[in-house]
């Protein structure tokens, strides 16, 4: 698979995240750091989530997703919009709960005009990779109750006792 790459268009307040390749957790630094970008432009009204080119997403990326859809609604009180046209990562986003109350999910491609600036990508240390992984799966656990019993033990697992004293 490719490896995961962030690209970023903006204009006047209205942002497009397009996630292209395989979006792994070695990515959380690069997608929080856009996450921080974008909730610091003062002119932000709108974000597009374009997982068009997305092969293959896991749940921490997933989480991430969550939180910016939380972080949209909670600034602009409006639900932001997921653009997914591969069937495979749709599915996941559905057993996620991700359609109506995380994101409107549609299947129609953006218009090929956007000019995208590919976001660097920032290094991610051991201790901060669990923090975001923990942070991410939490956000998914508090959407619903299925995933929920999906993710407690991995939560659990990695702040437990061990984790801990690793640190």
């Amino acid at each position: 698979m490719d490896s995961g790459k962030i690209l970023v268009a903006q204009s006047d307040g209205a942002w497009v995240v397009k996630f292209a390749g395989d979006i792994r957790m070695p990515l959380c630094t690069t997608i929080e750091g856009c996450l921080n970008d974008m909730f610091r432009d003062a002119s932000f009204q709108s974000v597009v989530i374009d997982l068009t080119e997305t092969h293959g997403i896991d749940s921490t990326s997933l989480g991430l997703l969550a939180k910016i859809s939380l972080k949209t609604q909670d600034r602009i009180n409006d639900v932001p919009t997921l653009v997914s046209t591969n069937d495979d990562v749709t599915r996941v986003l559905l057993s996620m709960g991700f359609k109506d109350k995380v994101f409107v999910i549609s299947s129609e491609p953006l218009g090929s005009t956007l000019n995208y600036a590919e976001v660097e990508e920032l290094p991610c240390s051991e201790i901060k990779a669990r923090d975001k992984v923990i942070e991410a799966h939490r956000i998914l656990m508090d959407l619903n109750e299925s995933n929920h019993e999906k993710f407690q033990d991995l939560v659990e697992a990695l702040e437990g006792p061990a984790a801990v004293a690793s640190n």
